[in-house]
């Protein structure tokens, strides 16, 4: 099949797609696309017996990460010295990932320079399989094996040449890359210290075995950030299962903020499969960026914690830190090994820093009349020694009832400090409330007993993930009638979970 044909055959299958979403929150997340690489995998089935290089290892310099100036070329001893590699410190390889360009991508320098920020006298390396990568995806992801048992063939050269201990060794694969790196850390003779994983690539790789993929046996200790997975759309661009000890869920892996969707797949129903590099990018190549982050602002790493479903993260169930339930995002992760895989999410900024500051709010309404399914607007603002985050939104994940406690997930992008006040407001929308409950007022109303219907709160306590603090806070004034205006609440003596059997201060929800 020729060129010409096979990317009409991509355009074809993308505009298609494309054309019948609908819905980008619920369609795109229903896999509209699928991994729709698999009709197109028999076309690309072939061989390469060629014996030639196809990974290339240039030494980069702090003063100049954007340039291939020395390259350590394998079985030469004296590339090593004239590149100035230092056996007793850190030794990075960057392994990029598929390209249509054929050129590195700006991350690369961005990335090297990062690293050298941290890390001095490190040895920055990065890998050019540009010449495999730059083919179309199938057949460049076909080929990361046989790119990751050149580099585990480098590394084996390198450590019998110097005497590196390859706990000081870590490769960092983005998208194939990180494929790549794996494929290198199983096929190496000796367990490298660490490979992190940059949204692994997701097509050809979801659901494979692990000698396939990325896996927690490649490496002494494998971490993975996941931004952009099917669970965001079809395309399956980064690979949705957990592949490394600890894989961590920005945004739960799925759509990045400042990232617009509506226009990628815009540019890829109209510029076809070259724009799919573009398209792409802002939420695949997050995953670098978060690392950047991690690398630059080592005093604002971001936390991750760890979870069973992002639904549970997004209802703040997920933000304690005991026995390791959570871990700093990045370069200064701690070495967790468990027996199972460790789930992890976060939430963050739309730009650099992206560190966000996470809150549970646990609130129990109760009413003498029963009512349920209400979808009120609820609307919290945060008072603490340092700062004030103002009119944020508690985002309801299910309708409210009566007589239970709801869980809410609230963050803010700055640092507030220790909490010592909040501002509640309630306001009623006319849709949240069903025929039932209607019907329930209006007895109430023409019986005379409307102040039964008023909802009220006890108590509103709060848990901060990145400190760990515990807040149970109390309405201040107790004569306050009314949550239609903001409400204020102070800390109040108590516990996190208490069983006193005084009648709290309360506050009444009366309805409008």
């Amino acid at each position: 099949m020729k060129g010409w044909q096979i990317r009409c055959l991509f355009f074809l299958v993308l505009y298609t797609a494309v054309e019948n979403v609908t819905s980008l929150e619920e369609e795109l997340a229903d896999s509209i696309f699928g991994n729709f690489l698999d009709p197109l995998k028999d076309l690309f089935d072939q061989k390469d017996d060629s014996n030639e290089s196809i990974a290339k290892f240039s030494l980069r310099k702090p003063s100049q990460p954007d340039d291939d100036l020395c390259y350590i070329i394998p079985g030469k001893p004296e590339s090593l010295a004239s590149c100035t590699f230092n056996s007793t410190s850190k030794t990075f390889l960057v392994i990029h990932g598929w390209t249509i360009s054929g050129m590195f991508e700006s991350w690369v320098a961005k990335l090297v320079s990062a690293l050298y920020e941290r890390e001095r006298t490190a040895n920055v390396i990065v890998v050019d399989w540009l010449s495999s990568a730059q083919n179309h995806y199938v057949v460049a992801a076909q080929k990361t094996k046989a790119v990751g048992q050149e580099i585990a063939r480098f590394i084996d050269w390198i450590e019998e040449t110097t005497n590196i201990p390859l706990e000081n060794l870590h490769l960092i694969g983005y998208s194939l890359g990180a494929h790549v790196a794996g494929f290198a850390g199983s096929h190496a003779t000796n367990k490298v210290g660490r490979i992190t994983g940059l949204d692994p690539a997701g097509p050809d790789f979801e659901g494979e075995h692990a000698h396939r993929r990325l896996s927690p046996d490649d490496a002494h200790f494998v971490d993975v950030l996941h931004t952009f997975t099917r669970g965001s759309l079809g395309l399956s661009i980064g690979i949705q299962q957990p592949v490394g000890h600890v894989d961590i869920y920005p945004n739960g892996g799925s759509f990045q903020p400042g990232c617009n969707l509506r226009g990628a797949l815009e540019k890829i129903a109209n510029l076809g499969i070259f724009a799919i590099t573009d398209a792409v990018k802002c939420e695949h190549e997050r995953s670098v960026h978060l690392f950047i982050d991690s690398l630059l602002n080592e005093q604002e790493a971001a936390k991750a914690y760890r979870c069973g479903s992002t639904d549970m993260f997004d209802r703040g169930m997920c933000l304690s830190c005991r026995k390791s339930r959570c871990n700093t995002v990045g370069y200064d992760i701690s070495k967790v090994r468990k027996a199972r895989n460790v789930q992890m999410y976060t939430k963050t900024r739309a730009s650099m820093p992206f560190r966000v500051y996470h809150y549970q709010l646990k609130i129990h309404f109760s009413s003498k009349v029963n009512r349920s399914e209400m979808e009120p607007s609820l609307t919290v603002s945060l008072y603490g020694t340092k700062d004030e985050a103002e009119n944020l939104e508690l985002k309801l994940k299910e309708k409210i009832s009566t007589n239970k406690t709801h869980s809410f997930l609230l963050v803010t992008e700055k640092d507030i400090g220790d909490l010592m006040m909040l501002k509640f407001k309630w306001e009623e929308t006319t849709s949240g409330w069903s025929a039932s409950n209607m019907l329930r007022m209006v007895s109430s109303w023409w019986s005379g007993d409307s102040d039964d219907t008023g909802m009220e709160v006890h108590k509103i306590r709060i848990r901060v993930g990145e400190t760990q603090q515990k807040v149970v806070f109390c309405v201040k004034d107790p004569q306050t009638q009314s949550l239609a205006q903001e409400v204020t609440f102070v800390k109040c003596k108590g516990e996190w979970r208490t069983n006193s059997k005084r009648t709290p201060k309360r506050i009444t929800l009366e309805n409008h």
